[in-house]
């Protein structure tokens, strides 16, 4: 619950430093006393987006901290989770907000983005303000209501996990399809386009053998004619040629090599040379044999390098093993075409296997709302009659809509206040004070259901008065009763005067201009805040009297 308010220079309010306490606590003022800026000091503590023009006239930054006792929510895990620093009774938050539009939150003095300030704010404190009524016109307030009097967080956490994995198993289901439908599309010419590289029986490597073999053979005459001078040179004739000179050499220095040991390794230096080229002079033979001239052979062997130089071109690659990289993914995604029935029918089988979950789950959610609904339904005649509509008729309507995010049902509130009224929306039918009180019931039957420390009522008796209002504030003090804090933004003084706590806001001139100020009442500055509420600023003794008959009541 809420135990302390700090607020420095915010819009009209210089400092405010006060205590609150636990149960139902009122705070009253004049309109335009400043009531609805503390709202938006508090605001800004649940994480509500700042505006630099809500800084005091002359201050370079506007503080917000309030003090909060958490010993008895359990709150733990969302400390834990953030890795911030966990006190149960004093949790601390602050939002700063400079004249430069820099805006920074803390929890526990830990710096902390705006969605953590945001999620913790939306498990302290709810403010109902009078825009709120419009909730009645949506559908998931009122199916959020029904759940939480269902009090089964196991079987909407259950069915959301199925719901989840069935949007996933969908979504690839529907991915699949658009990639067969566009594959398909492209079937007609993938085939082709397989068929012209298969046909050509590409080899890896095959490209460079050719390349050589053409340029061989289109310089065969030249390379011939190479290799005649080169065996000539060796081979010679009338023993003029290399090997004959050398072999006469070699012979010469063997034969003096005994009597003249000097020559012996020359002699068999020059050996060895001769055995090297009558070698090399074998080959080049046999080279020139090799060497062959075929007009044919090399028109074919052109005509394939001209097919390979075509694909590559058309496919915009430069190697055959880039061609046979092209044809392999061609050969996958045809694959996957011909096995894409297969592929999809399995898919599909998954994805309704999904959605039967969905089905069951959402089918356990439905039985679940609906006993929740009996309930809502007894409860809010029992509130509501007591509230001056004794023919009040409160119906929850559940209708069957297609699987979604929350489940099957579409949730609606019906109500009648009269009895030859037919039953229709609350926001179609109910008056402006009818609203308030639908909304008050709500708010007390869920208050038990949700572990919420402090909720801020910002002038839920909009449309009452007297008795009724009575009735309200009994509602609210009956709330705060049960381990709630409730405050109440009020401008009627049967409220005011059930109140435990009683706060003041009001505006007083300054040499700084208006400021906006608020204290807690002590009894004797409650009963003529009540009786002003009563008479008017003229406060009389009659009003005096009825005053103190209110808080004594």
């Amino acid at each position: 619950m809420l135990k302390h308010l700090y607020i420095k220079d915010f819009t009209l309010i210089d400092t405010l430093d006060i205590d609150f306490h636990p149960g139902f606590s009122v705070i009253t003022g004049e309109t335009g006393a400043g009531k609805s800026i503390i709202l938006g000091a508090i605001g800004l503590l649940l994480g509500q987006r700042a505006d630099t023009k809500a800084i005091k006239s002359g201050s370079k930054r506007c503080v917000i901290e309030a003090h909060f006792d958490l010993s008895k929510y359990g709150m733990e895990k969302f400390f834990t989770d953030n890795d911030i620093d966990f006190d149960a009774e004093d949790c601390i938050i602050r939002r700063e907000v400079s004249a430069t539009g820099k805006s920074r939150a803390f929890i526990n003095d830990t710096p902390v983005p705006l969605t953590a300030m945001r999620e913790l704010g939306e498990q302290l404190v709810d403010v109902h303000s009078q825009h709120q009524n419009l909730l009645l016109n949506k559908e998931d307030f009122q199916l959020n209501v029904v759940d939480i009097i269902a009090g089964d967080k196991t079987l909407v956490t259950t069915y959301a996990e199925a719901y989840a994995k069935y949007k996933e198993a969908n979504q690839r289901l529907e991915q699949l399809k658009s990639e067969i439908a566009k594959t398909r599309e492209d079937e007609d010419f993938m085939r082709f386009q397989y068929q012209e590289l298969d046909k050509a029986q590409l080899r890896d490597g095959e490209q460079e053998q050719l390349e050589q073999d053409s340029e061989t053979m289109s310089h065969s005459e030249d390379i011939k004619t190479a290799l005649f001078q080169a065996d000539s040179a060796l081979n010679g004739a009338d023993s003029n040629g290399i090997l004959d000179l050398l072999k006469t050499a070699s012979n010469s220095m063997n034969n003096i090599k005994e009597v003249y040991p000097d020559v012996t390794e020359l002699a068999e230096r020059t050996d060895s040379c001769y055995i090297e080229l009558k070698d090399i002079a074998g080959e080049i033979s046999a080279k020139s044999e090799d060497v062959d001239f075929d007009p044919a052979e090399l028109e074919t062997i052109n005509q394939r390098l001209d097919t390979l130089y075509s694909l590559e071109q058309k496919f915009h690659v430069t190697t055959i093993a880039e061609l046979i990289a092209i044809k392999d993914g061609i050969e996958k995604k045809l694959s996957h075409i011909d096995n894409s029935d297969e592929e999809l029918h399995a898919m599909e089988a998954q994805a309704e296997k999904r959605l039967e979950e969905c089905r069951e789950k959402a089918a356990k959610l439905t039985a679940a709302r609906k006993k929740a609904a009996k309930r809502v339904e007894e409860e809010m005649q029992r509130r509501l009659v007591p509230l001056g509509i004794p023919n009040v008729r409160f119906s929850v309507r559940m209708e069957e809509k297609p699987i979604g995010t929350s489940g099957a049902d579409k949730v609606s509130f019906l109500f009648s206040a009269n009895t030859s009224t037919a039953m229709q929306p609350v926001s179609q039918v109910a008056s402006g004070g009818e609203i308030a009180r639908v909304m008050l019931s709500l708010k007390a039957m869920i208050s038990g259901a949700v572990k919420l420390p402090t909720i801020i009522f910002d002038e839920i008796d909009t449309g009452v008065s007297g008795k009724i209002a009575e009735k309200m504030a009994h509602i609210m003090q009956e709330m705060g009763d049960h381990g709630r804090q409730v405050i109440s933004i009020t401008h009627l003084p049967q409220i005011a005067a059930l109140g435990k706590h009683h706060y003041k806001v009001y505006k007083e001139e300054s040499a700084q201009g208006t400021i906006s100020r608020m204290n807690a009442l002590t009894p004797d500055e409650r009963v003529v805040e009540i009786a002003q509420m009563l008479s008017g600023s003229d406060v009389t003794e009659a009003a005096i009297n009825n005053a103190k008959a209110l808080l004594n009541k």
